[in-house]
């Protein structure tokens, strides 16, 4: 009898399958990045509630424990978003000296600058998270393309509202991500629906099929 079980708590993802479907430690890393990026569109932009935020990013580290292990680069990454959040806020919200405030300008643009050094890093640690079986091929393609656009899009400057949807190569295919599901066209124009289920706390997956 197939089953699931996982111990996110003390860094182990162990996968068993289950009955409506496989989860995989690269659905739930991405499930736990959208819920961490909901979850700070949620709590807003008051600086009173940085101890919320601060749960937000310990909540994804133990996302990223439980798939990627124990990665410093990674929790890096979460701490400086979350720090990143909090100066545009209080900047935004705050009167501040002007030489203090020129001062956070300059900080926010070398945490930028680590945030770009730290990607690649990441990157590399990501592509042993998906293991592209002959059955779920698409599924394992589209798990790499979104984990890719996932971290493309983590903690990087705002640059406006794009009217397209972002999109990445895998090989020969195409990897589209738009919001409440994702897309796969094949080399010979097939194109194949994605949707991701299950949470980052108890395991997620990723489900395919054949757009009609």
């Amino acid at each position: 009898m197939k089953y699931c079980r996982f111990l996110i708590a003390i860094g182990f993802l162990i996968v068993s399958g289950c009955a409506t479907g496989t989860v995989s430690p690269g659905p739930t890393l991405l499930v736990g990045l959208r819920q961490y990026d909901d979850d700070m569109h949620a709590i807003g932009s008051s600086v009173t509630r940085w101890p919320e935020r601060q749960r937000a990013g310990g909540y994804l580290k133990t996302v990223i424990t439980g798939t990627v292990g124990a990665s410093h680069e990674f929790y890096r990454l979460v701490d400086l978003d979350i720090k990143k959040r909090e100066y545009a806020i209080t900047m935004r919200e705050t009167s501040l000296r002007p030489d203090r405030l020129q001062e956070m300008k300059e900080d926010l643009v070398k945490m930028d600058d680590e945030v770009a050094h730290l990607k690649p890093i990441v990157r590399s640690q990501l592509t042993n998270l998906v293991s592209v079986q002959q059955d779920q091929r698409i599924e394992g393609i589209a798990t790499i393309g979104l984990l890719d656009l996932a971290l493309d899009f983590f903690s990087a400057p705002q640059s406006g509202n794009s009217i397209n949807a972002p999109f990445t190569n895998v090989d020969q295919y195409v990897v589209t991500d738009l919001g409440t599901f994702s897309t796969v066209r094949l080399p010979q124009g097939q194109i194949y629906r994605c949707s991701l289920f299950g949470s980052g706390d108890e395991g997620a997956g990723i489900r395919c099929e054949a757009d009609k």
